[in-house]
């Protein structure tokens, strides 16, 4: 098997009668920027879901750097080097920031404090919020300090669930570049994203879903000048 993510023809859903996913197919390389795009309910986050083992899949393989992580429970899969960052409930709130990222350290409690002072000096942004509840931050500080969380089980594989959601468009500017950065401390990414066009422009690759399927892959430049997935899903 491949190094990175492989993930097969994976058909999943809520229910036998709903399959949100019919046959759904993706690669993330080592060091790749992959960007998942296309229009609501193409079933983008339910795939995410189903990689980072929050749903199996009925049908259909996700393996890892060799290994078969399909169905496998997520503290393992997040063990193996995949850490997830999802739309919503990514923070603990009425926790500080420095509380939020140790329990981001969980699984290795004696290596919290490192790992922490690489975060800090990462995102120099967070150590003077540091003892502050985590819901005061603005939106763009809390997503930054959500994957600020995630890294600290020094993921190979982040993977981001509409990081852009909600934020205004500097602020948006502003986590896409600190993607590009996380990025270039040699964590692979991949990210289901409305903000198509920015995600296309920091990606190397990008997927589009519609309804479920595979309609459309390849350089997330080649697609971002294509006139058909302009005119469909990059607004002309």
């Amino acid at each position: 098997m491949s190094a990175g993510l492989v993930a097969r023809d994976i058909v999943a859903g809520y229910s036998a009668a709903d399959m949100i996913l019919k046959g759904v197919s993706l690669d993330v390389h080592p060091g790749e920027i992959v960007s998942v795009i296309g229009p609501n309910g193409a079933g983008k986050s339910t795939f995410f879901k189903v990689i980072v083992g929050l749903l199996t899949a009925s049908k259909g393989t996700v393996a890892f750097d060799g290994t078969d992580i399909h169905g496998a429970d997520p503290r393992m899969i997040a063990a193996r080097g995949i850490a997830f960052v999802p739309q919503e409930a990514n923070i603990f709130p009425s926790m500080s920031v420095a509380e939020n990222l140790e329990m981001g350290g969980f699984m290795e409690p004696a290596k919290v404090r490192d790992r922490m002072a690489t975060i800090y000096d990462q995102f120099p942004e967070l150590v003077e919020k540091r003892r502050h509840q985590a819901r005061t931050l603005s939106g763009g500080q809390r997503q930054i300090l959500a994957m600020a969380t995630a890294l600290m089980v020094e993921p190979k594989l982040l993977l981001l669930d509409e990081p852009s959601a909600g934020l205004s468009p500097a602020a948006a500017d502003r986590l896409f570049q600190t993607i590009l950065a996380i990025n270039e401390k040699r964590v692979s990414i991949a990210m289901v994203e409305q903000n198509a066009l920015e995600a296309l422009s920091i990606s190397d690759r990008a997927y589009i879903l519609v309804d479920g399927r595979n309609t459309r892959d390849g350089e997330a430049k080649a697609l971002a000048e294509d006139p058909d997935v302009r005119r469909v899903f990059l607004g002309g």
